[in-house]
């Protein structure tokens, strides 16, 4: 796939000129200094982009309905996902019927922000189990339990 990268102020000081890339090219990654780049495609190639993911997810959540199908998906899964060799079989599973469902989800919400998190954080679970003190210190019951953590405050570490 074709990606030219350009800065933000080329396209606002000669807009005819940067977008003309868009022929040759599948999108435009447009840089901005201190802030997310952009990504601009035509609404056909998003629409196109739209439809063929969200048939690919479609077919993968009705394979996963059949037992050969869940089969190749547990196959499959570490030459996609390479850390997935760092948890255990049962975990494994888990993973996957979780995936299955948020990428149902993110079809009908269109948004895949939910399958992104998710792999996010069963990535991080591989971590742990691939490193024995990690691992140790986090199941080791410590014998004082401090209670529950308000969401809220989950919450703002993550931002921090």
């Amino acid at each position: 796939m074709t990606v030219v990268e350009s800065n933000l102020s080329d396209l606002l000081n000669n807009p005819k000129a940067t977008l003309a890339a868009l022929r040759g090219a599948r999108r435009i990654v447009l840089r901005r200094r201190g802030d997310e780049d952009l990504v601009l495609t035509t609404a056909a190639r998003a629409e196109q982009d739209h439809e063929v993911m969200g048939a690919t997810i479609r077919m993968f959540v009705e394979m996963m309905r059949t037992p050969a199908g869940r089969s190749l998906v547990l196959d499959v899964l570490p030459a996609a996902f390479p850390w997935v060799r760092c948890l255990p079989a049962h975990d494994v599973r888990e993973f996957s019927v979780e995936l299955v469902g948020s990428l149902g989800a993110a079809t009908e919400l269109d948004s895949t922000a939910a399958v992104a998190q998710l792999i996010t954080e069963w990535r991080r679970t591989a971590e742990v189990h691939a490193d024995p003190e990690l691992y140790a210190a986090l199941t080791t019951d410590c014998g004082e339990d401090f209670g529950s953590v308000p969401f809220s405050e989950l919450r703002n570490q993550a931002v921090h």
